[in-house]
């Protein structure tokens, strides 16, 4: 009787009407209502349905007990739906769910019902929302749940116990948020979570005691946060063997930092401000350091890390960045003689005063303020100061004066801090760098100056302060680059000039900044940029104009540019692009981001000049139905192609043969002709009727395998690209 009422209910599945505009695959219980113009869950869906794919469509609300009527749902794909709000018990009567997508939707907040009825759910997409709070007790009722993402949204603070519930989570997804504040129990109800993701958020230091929590997770990424410096003991993670604190703001790390995570063994430190480290000497189980892209200065100061390197038997990458006969050496080619100091101090001199009064000078702090003698740092960070405080100690290197209400830097603001290396400055309602504002800062490298009032700079402003190489002026009030203010900065390196108003770059703008490697515009309103505007930055390595109002690629400003290897000009509205666009970076170029565009045509020679050298290329949601041959980029990591609305007929044929020999997820897919809408371009068998089909085609009976030939190794595709993880997480 059992078997003759499931032959019957499935017999009654077959014959089951299929919702317009909708596809049913009754035998495999698969329902396909793809970017269609629903504006309500349809009701007429197969109840023996198992998998709902109603990506594209718009609902703005799911109201309550929408799935009643489909209860045997294992997979629910809501991606790009309008959701704004999820009402409480939506999802209630799907107790089979094991797959819940809910990305790219517009959901501000996650009530503490709304996720009700989940109990079989193993993974939960929420990345790209607007969330910016979590009700406590929302994910209550998750008890199966594996994986969570939360990435992309609007978090700044998560509250103690907010993940309470999730008994067996193993990963949680927290990056691209703007998380500054954890609460010190956040991560406490999480017992079985191995894998934490913090990296793109805005920590601005370790957040030591909520970690301390997670006994047994075993990899941490902190990476793209402005943490400077990591204290002693400052992570005790029991269980943590991969630690990713790459892109970070990092000037200083303590020799046992890591004392309490016996297990660690890869340390990720790429991409920072440091200059040196200390021997590591609590990480006893280390056995690599990355260092790419630190300032390493390879004098005498870094011989002790030289030496324990060796002696632990530790694998540590990087180059000299200094001293210029050292310059691009590895770190692991030195020998210990080669780094020298060149000015040895003198001898102690017997006769020479007593070292008490100094002694006790330094110790000195303004009232108010935290003063360590250990890190020799200064804070007055959030003390509603309307007046930049002194009498710090002398031998104070990084000072921390965010978050109070100065105006105006006046002249000789910081009087006898010849030795000070980091200024921290965000916040502070500052109009005016005054002429001689860091007058006697001769050893300042960073300053940040982030979500202030400056609208303009003089030259002057900088006087005293040579070996600043760091400036942060994200978040002001710039309508143009402030022209010939870097001429007293011979060592400028990275200038951060996000998120103002700049409308061109001009020429003279970066007059006297030719040591800069790194420029950020992102976020400013630029419709031009003159031809010889970079001219005076021919070191520079990345570029990055993303979210601007370009309208064609400034080919000519990037003549001369022979070390650029990372050009951003996503979300800019060039619709058009011709042939050799690219032709004066092509030596160098290795990152190229096209992405979000509006990008309707790509000329058949645009990438001309481009090929092996380039190793991650994103052209996702753009309006091109085809692109040129890039049969010659072979040496790609990555490559985005999701979200092009691809035409899959037999010009296509080509692109379609290249995609099916590389081993990346490309997420291609068609959209035309109508049959071939939505279905991957490897699966489209529109192609079955081109001229030549079957000739030299790679895996036709199952286009999703690939020769073993074509794999690169494992070693190729672990991530070195700073855009490292579309191909394992996003296709």
């Amino acid at each position: 009787w059992g078997l003759l009422l499931l032959a019957a209910a499935l017999g009654g599945a077959a014959a089951a009407p299929c919702p317009a505009p909708c596809v049913c695959d009754n035998l495999r219980a698969h329902v396909l209502c793809l970017n269609g113009s629903l504006v309500a869950i349809p009701d007429t869906i197969p109840e023996l349905t198992k998998k709902l794919d109603l990506r594209g469509n718009s609902f703005s609300v799911i109201p309550a007990g929408a799935f009643l009527a489909t209860p045997y749902l294992t997979h629910l794909d809501l991606q790009h739906c309008k959701v704004e709000r999820l009402e409480e018990g939506a999802f209630r009567g799907l107790g089979r769910l094991v797959y819940l997508n809910l990305a790219s939707n517009s959901i501000a907040l996650l009530y503490q019902e709304s996720l009700d009825g989940l109990s079989s759910l193993q993974q939960l997409i929420l990345e790209g929302n607007r969330i910016e709070e979590i009700q406590p007790g929302a994910f209550g009722h998750l008890g199966s749940l594996t994986v969570l993402d939360l990435r992309a949204n609007a978090l700044v603070y998560l509250p103690d116990m907010v993940f309470q519930g999730l008994q067996v989570l193993r990963w949680l997804r927290l990056s691209h948020n703007t998380l500054h504040v954890l609460g010190s129990e956040a991560f406490a109800a999480l017992p079985a979570l191995r894998r934490l993701s913090l990296d793109h958020n805005e920590l601005q230091a370790l957040p030591g005691e909520a970690l301390a929590r997670l006994d047994g997770a075993t990899r941490l990424d902190l990476g793209h946060n402005p943490i400077t410096y990591v204290a002693e003991e400052a992570l005790a993670m029991a269980s943590l063997r991969h630690l990713f604190l790459d892109h970070a703001s990092l000037q200083d790390v303590a020799p046992d930092a890591f004392a309490l995570s016996p297990q660690l063994r890869v340390l990720d430190l790429r991409e920072n401000q440091l200059q040196g480290l200390p021997p590591l000497a609590g990480a006893g189980g280390l056995a690599r350091v990355s260092l790419h892209g630190n300032p390493l200065l390879c004098s005498c100061l870094l011989r002790p890390f030289h030496n324990w390197l060796a002696r632990a038997r530790v694998q540590a990458d990087g180059a000299c960045a200094a001293p210029p006969a050292l310059r691009g050496r590895p770190l692991d080619s030195l020998k210990p003689p080669e780094m020298r100091c060149s000015r040895p101090r003198p001898p102690p001199n017997p006769t020479a005063p007593s070292e008490q009064p100094r002694a006790a000078a330094s110790r000195r702090c303004p009232r108010g303020c935290v003063c360590s003698s250990d890190f020799r740092h200064g804070s007055c960070a959030n003390r509603d100061l309307q007046e930049i405080p002194r009498e710090f100690p002398g031998d104070t290197r990084l000072l921390d004066l965010r978050q109070n209400t100065f105006g105006t830097v006046p002249p000789d603001a910081f009087p006898g801090l010849k030795e000070l290396v980091s200024l921290h400055l965000q916040s502070c309602g500052i109009r005016a760098l005054e002429p001689g504002a860091l007058r006697g800062l001769e050893s300042l490298v960073y300053l940040y100056l982030t979500d202030n009032h400056l609208s303009t700079l003089a030259a002057a402003a900088f006087e005293g302060a040579p070996q600043l190489a760091y400036l942060d002026l994200d978040r002001n009030a710039f309508t143009r680059v402030p022209a010939g203010a870097f001429q007293l900065l011979p060592n400028l390196i990275s200038l951060h000039l996000q998120h103002n108003a700049i409308g061109e770059l001009a020429e003279g703008d970066l007059a006297g900044a030719r040591g800069l490697r790194w420029l950020y515009l992102t976020g400013n309103a630029i419709r031009h940029i003159a031809p010889a505007a970079l001219a005076p930055a021919k070191m520079l390595e990345k570029l990055q104009l993303e979210g601007n109002h370009l309208v064609e690629v400034p080919t000519a400003a990037l003549r001369g540019l022979s070390a650029l290897s990372e050009l951003k000009l996503s979300r800019n509205p060039i619709k058009r692009m011709g042939d050799g666009v690219f032709l004066p970076v092509a030596s160098s170029l290795q990152h190229l981001y096209l992405d979000n565009m509006g990008l309707e045509e790509i000329s058949p020679r645009a990438f001309a000049g481009l090929g092996p050298k380039i190793r991650s290329l994103y052209l996702e949601s753009n309006k091109m139905s085809n692109i040129p041959n890039m049969s010659n980029f072979t040496g790609l990591e990555i490559l985005n192609l999701q979200d092009v609305p691809f035409h899959c007929d037999c010009q296509l044929l080509p692109l379609r043969r290249w995609i099916n020999k590389l081993n990346l997820r490309v997420g291609a897919t068609c959209g035309s002709p109508p049959e071939a809408r939505g279905l991957k371009v490897k699966l489209s068998t529109t192609f079955q009727t081109c001229p030549g089909w079957g000739r030299g085609e790679v895996g036709e009976a199952n286009p999703e395998k690939t020769t073993a030939a074509s794999k690169p190794s494992k070693k190729k595709r672990s991530g070195k690209s700073p855009a490292r993880g579309f191909n394992k997480s996003r296709a």
